[in-house]
C-alpha cells in the first residue's frame, strides 16, 4: 500500500500533490455549505436577494432584523462572559516547587502582548463567524516587529542629553481571523489535530507577498496575475477587482517526506541527477526510522495554485498546527458545526415572507390599482397618478376611473408576524433583557423568568465551553509555546498548563444582581453575610472601578488591630461594669434577706409583748398586803424578767 503511494506521488511534485488535496477539499465544501452559508451571510449582513423572492408577483425587498439580533446578542453574551472581569486566563504549574514569580511574569508579559496585538478584537471577529457560520476559524500568524521605545543619552559629560529611540526586533504572535470561505480542510476530520492537513486559500495584496520575498520567507519566484474566483470571498464586489491580488493557500499538515525533501533541495540545487538519487535513497530506506516515516508535518505555501513560495518541515516545537477551531454547537462526526444563522433561518425566512406579503398589501391598500375608459381619455394622453396631477376625461371622472378597493390588512397578521419572531428567539436562545418577562408563556412571574432565564444560560454555557477548550485555551497556549521558542529571554520555557477565566453573561449577571439585591434586603448590615453580598453585587455590576470598590471592601472588612485592641478594651470594661453589676445585686439581695430576717423576729416578740401587757392589765387592781399576793407579785416580776430576757435574746439574733 505504501508502495502504491510513493509511486503514485513520486511522479508530482509537492504543490501539485498540496493543490490536489485542496481541490477535493473545496469541491466538498462547495458541494455540501458554500450555498447555506452564503445564505446565512446575507441573512445577517440583511442584504437581500433574488432568491429570497417567494413569488413572482413579490416587490418588498425587506429582511427582518430578528436573527442579526439573535446574532449580536449571543455573541454579546460570550464576549461578555469571556472578557467581563479582565482577567481572561490565567497560568498554573504543575511541579511541585511551583515558581510563582515566573509565573506572574509570564502571564503578565502575555497578557500585555495580546492588549498589544489586538487578539481582542480577532476573538471577537472569530465569535460573530461563530454564530453566522457555525464555527469560528483563526491562523496564529508570526510577524517580526521592530519595537521602539523612547531613549537618551548622556553627552559631553553628562551636561547634555541625547533623546533619540531604542530599536529591538521582537517576534509578535497574533490572532488572525479566518472566514469559512478562505478555510480547506480534510472531510472526514472532526477537529485541527485528526486531519491530515488543512488549508487557509484565500486572495492577499500583491505587495504583502512581495515583502516577504525580499524578506527571505518566501522563494523569489515570480507570481503572476489571480484569476477570479468568485467563492473565496464572502462579498462579491471584492472579488471584481483583480489587479494587485495573489491566490495564496498555506498548507499545514502532513505531506510525502520524500516530495518534501526534494521541494527542500530544489531550492538550494538544479542537479536533477542529484534529487533522483535523493528520491530512490528514500524509497529504499529502512520503514522503521523515525525521519524515514511516510508522512511528516509540514508547512507549505503556495501562490496561484502553482508557484511553490514555501516548503519546510514544522517549524516549531510542539509539532502544532498554527490554526484553531471551534463550533458554537456540535454537530456529531463532523467539523463545521451549528450556528445562530442555521438554528433560526427556517423561522427567519418565514418571518421575511410575512413581512414582505403585508408590505405589498399594504401598497396596494394605499395605492390601490385604477380602472379607466381609455375611449374617455384625451387622445394621446399617458395617464399616471401622483399628488396633484389634473386628468382630464371626456364625461364623469367617476364614469371614467374606476379604483379596486382591496381592503385593509388583516390584523391578525401582525400577531402571526410577532409569533414567528418569538420562534426565531426560541430557535437561537438569544433574547434581549427587556424581553425577559414575557418570554415564558408571556408571563412575568418570577417563576417564567427563572424558567427562561435558566434556558438561555445553559446553551451559552455549551458554546462556552467549545469556545473554551477548543480555542481559547488552544490559542494561549500555542501563543506561549511561539515566544518561549522565538523570545526565550522574556518567555522562560517551561510545562505550564492554562486556562481560562469565564463568567455569566449580561442577562444572567443581571438577574443574579437582582436575587442578590433582594437577599440582601433580608437581612442586617451587623450580619457576616452582609458584606459578602455587597462584594457579590458590585463584582457583577459593569462598573468602571469596580475593581476599585471590591479592594475598598476588601480593605474595610479586614481587621484592624488597633480598631481589634479598642473592642476588647470596651469588652472587659463592660465585662467589669456587669460583674460590678452583679456584685451590687448580690448586695441588695442580702440586704433584703436580712430585713426580711429582721423583720420575722421583730413578729415573733410581738405576742409576748401583749403577753406582759395582758398580765399587767390583770395585775393592776390587785390589793397588796396577803401573803399570797406578795407570793403572786414575786412570782409576775420573774416573769417579766424572763419575758424581758426572752426579748433581748431574739433581738440579738435578729441583729
Amino acid at each position: 500500500m505504501l508502495e502504491d503511494k510513493e509511486s503514485f506521488s513520486i511522479e508530482q511534485d509537492l504543490e501539485g500533490w498540496v493543490m490536489d488535496k485542496c481541490d477535493n477539499w473545496r469541491d466538498h465544501y462547495e458541494a455540501n455549505y458554500s450555498d447555506k452559508f452564503e445564505e446565512y451571510y446575507r441573512l445577517w449582513r440583511g442584504q437581500w436577494s433574488s432568491q429570497d423572492r417567494t413569488r413572482e408577483s413579490e416587490r418588498s425587498k425587506i429582511i427582518s432584523p430578528a436573527l442579526q439580533q439573535a446574532v449580536e446578542s449571543s455573541v454579546a453574551e460570550l464576549e461578555e462572559a469571556t472578557f467581563g472581569r479582565g482577567k481572561w486566563f490565567d497560568i498554573r504549574d504543575d511541579i511541585h516547587d511551583q515558581q510563582s514569580a515566573d509565573i506572574a511574569m509570564l502571564r503578565t508579559h502575555l497578557d500585555e502582548d495580546f492588549k498589544k496585538n489586538k487578539v481582542r478584537k480577532g476573538v471577537a471577529e472569530c465569535l460573530i463567524n461563530a454564530a453566522v457560520f457555525g464555527t469560528g476559524i483563526a491562523e496564529i500568524v508570526l510577524e517580526e516587529e521592530k519595537e521602539m521605545a523612547p531613549a537618551s543619552q548622556p553627552m559631553m559629560g553628562g551636561e547634555l542629553q541625547a533623546v533619540g529611540v531604542t530599536i529591538k526586533d521582537r517576534t509578535c504572535v497574533k490572532l488572525r481571523p479566518v472566514m469559512p470561505q478562505n478555510f480547506l480542510i480534510d472531510p472526514v476530520a472532526t477537529d485541527i489535530d485528526s486531519a491530515l492537513g488543512c488549508a487557509v486559500d484565500e486572495f492577499v495584496s500583491s505587495h504583502l507577498v512581495e515583502q516577504l520575498q525580499e524578506k527571505g520567507v518566501y522563494r523569489d519566484e515570480p507570481i503572476t496575475q489571480a484569476q477570479t474566483d468568485f467563492n473565496l470571498e464572502p462579498d462579491q464586489d471584492l472579488t471584481s477587482f483583480s489587479e494587485d491580488k495573489v491566490r495564496l493557500t498555506k498548507y499545514y499538515g502532513l505531506v510525502p517526506a520524500h516530495l518534501l525533501k526534494k521541494a527542500e533541495k530544489s531550492e538550494l540545487e538544479d542537479d536533477e541527477e542529484e534529487i533522483e538519487d535523493i528520491e530512490v535513497s528514500l524509497m529504499d530506506s529502512d520503514e522503521g526510522d523515525e525521519d524515514d516515516s511516510y508522512y511528516v508535518e509540514a508547512m507549505v505555501v503556495i501562490a496561484n495554485s502553482g508557484v511553490l513560495l514555501k516548503a519546510e518541515r514544522n517549524p516549531y516545537m510542539m509539532q502544532d498546527r498554527p490554526v484553531v477551531a471551534f463550533p458554537w454547537d456540535v454537530v456529531p462526526s463532523r467539523f463545521w458545526g451549528r450556528g445562530v444563522c442555521e438554528k433560526g433561518y427556517n423561522s427567519q425566512k418565514a418571518l421575511d415572507t410575512e413581512l414582505r406579503a403585508r408590505i405589498d398589501a399594504l401598497s396596494l391598500t394605499i395605492h390601490p390599482m385604477l380602472a379607466m375608459d381609455a375611449s374617455r381619455m384625451p387622445r394621446g394622453s399617458k395617464p399616471s397618478i401622483q399628488p396633484g396631477k389634473v386628468i382630464l376625461t371626456n364625461g364623469d371622472p367617476r364614469e371614467v376611473l374606476q379604483p379596486f378597493n382591496f381592503g385593509n390588512v388583516n390584523q391578525i397578521t401582525f400577531a402571526q408576524a410577532q409569533a414567528l419572531q418569538t420562534m426565531v428567539q426560541t430557535a437561537t436562545g438569544a433574547i434581549d433583557s427587556a424581553g425577559i418577562a414575557g418570554s415564558v408563556n408571556g408571563e412575568s412571574t418570577a417563576a417564567g423568568v427563572s424558567m427562561s432565564l435558566g434556558a438561555i444560560i445553559k446553551r451559552h454555557k455549551r458554546t462556552l465551553i467549545n469556545f473554551q477548550e477548543s480555542f481559547l485555551i488552544p490559542f494561549v497556549t500555542k501563543s506561549a509555546w511561539r515566544y518561549m521558542q522565538f523570545e526565550p529571554e522574556m518567555y522562560p520555557v517551561a510545562d505550564y498548563k492554562f486556562h481560562t477565566s469565564s463568567s455569566l453573561g449580561i442577562i444572567a449577571r443581571e438577574y443574579e444582581v437582582t436575587q442578590l439585591v433582594q437577599l440582601l434586603q433580608t437581612m442586617s448590615p451587623d450580619t457576616p453575610m452582609y458584606p459578602k453580598l455587597v462584594t457579590s453585587i458590585i463584582d457583577n455590576m459593569n462598573l468602571a472601578n469596580r475593581e476599585e470598590l471590591i479592594a475598598l471592601l476588601d480593605q474595610a472588612n479586614q481587621p484592624n488591630p488597633e480598631a481589634q485592641q479598642a473592642q476588647q478594651q470596651a469588652q472587659q470594661a463592660e465585662l467589669a461594669f456587669q460583674a460590678a453589676q452583679t456584685a451590687a445585686l448580690n448586695g441588695q439581695a442580702q440586704e433584703s434577706q436580712s430585713r426580711a430576717q429582721k423583720m420575722a423576729m421583730e413578729t415573733q416578740v410581738i405576742p409576748q409583748e401583749l403577753e406582759i401587757d395582758r398580765i399587767k392589765a390583770v395585775t393592776t387592781n390587785i390589793h397588796s398586803g396577803d401573803q399570797d399576793d406578795k407570793e403572786f407579785k414575786k412570782r409576775l416580776e420573774i416573769s417579766k424578767q424572763l419575758l424581758k430576757e426572752r426579748e433581748v435574746a431574739i433581738k440579738e439574733r435578729a441583729n
